[in-house]
């Protein structure tokens, strides 16, 4: 399967949104306090990892990767791994937390690791500029890629008829907003670790 620009540019019709991208109230979101233990299949962002592996997701996002079937995103697993090469391989405690991310990613079973095709790709491409243009966030700070990332993943997740499950409330409320055919549980990680 190919991509296919000009469904692409119809089915978002990127030239009919204008304005800016408002952030929702929380009543109108969906969260994870409000989602069963048993249903849908789970699309993980990068958040959960990262609040997972430093003890800071809730319990209720702790359930539903107990509960739920789990897939994942070579996306994420990029940004997980760029730990290796950006980290200082001097600084005390770089040894350890390399050492975590490796068996995180060694954990992820291979037929639940998916890679974006080229469809997906180039869809997320438009949805990422589309969203960037209407958050009127600045220029050359990182926004464009994080954009594209979350895009990525969202596609996916929607590709295989899964909710993604996020601690990015802002960026996947935009993407909800552009695209409501996608689904995403959210969740907010307390701002300390939990206690054991």
């Amino acid at each position: 399967m190919g991509f296919d620009l000009s469904e692409t540019l119809r089915s978002l019709k990127p030239q009919k949104h204008n304005g800016t991208l408002k952030r929702r109230a929380d009543d109108d979101l969906p969260w994870v306090a409000d989602e069963p233990a048993i249903g849908g299949p789970l699309f993980l962002d990068t958040s959960v990892y990262l609040d997972v592996l430093q003890g800071r997701s809730p319990v209720e996002v702790d359930t539903l990767l107990t509960y739920r079937r789990c897939h994942h995103s070579a996306v994420c697993l990029s940004e997980l791994t760029q730990a290796f090469g950006r980290l200082d391989p001097k600084h005390a405690s770089t040894k350890a937390v390399l050492e975590t991310i490796e068996a995180t990613v060694e954990d992820i079973p291979d037929h639940r690791l998916h890679a974006p095709d080229d469809a997906i790709w180039g869809q997320a491409g438009v949805l990422a500029g589309l969203l960037f243009r209407l958050s009127n966030l600045p220029k050359r700070e990182g926004h464009e890629r994080r954009f594209l990332n979350d895009a990525l993943v969202f596609l996916q997740a929607r590709q295989l008829g899964a909710s993604v499950l996020t601690g990015n409330v802002r960026d996947f409320d935009f993407l909800t907003q552009v695209l409501p055919t996608g689904r995403i549980i959210l969740y907010r990680a307390p701002p300390k670790r939990r206690s054991s």
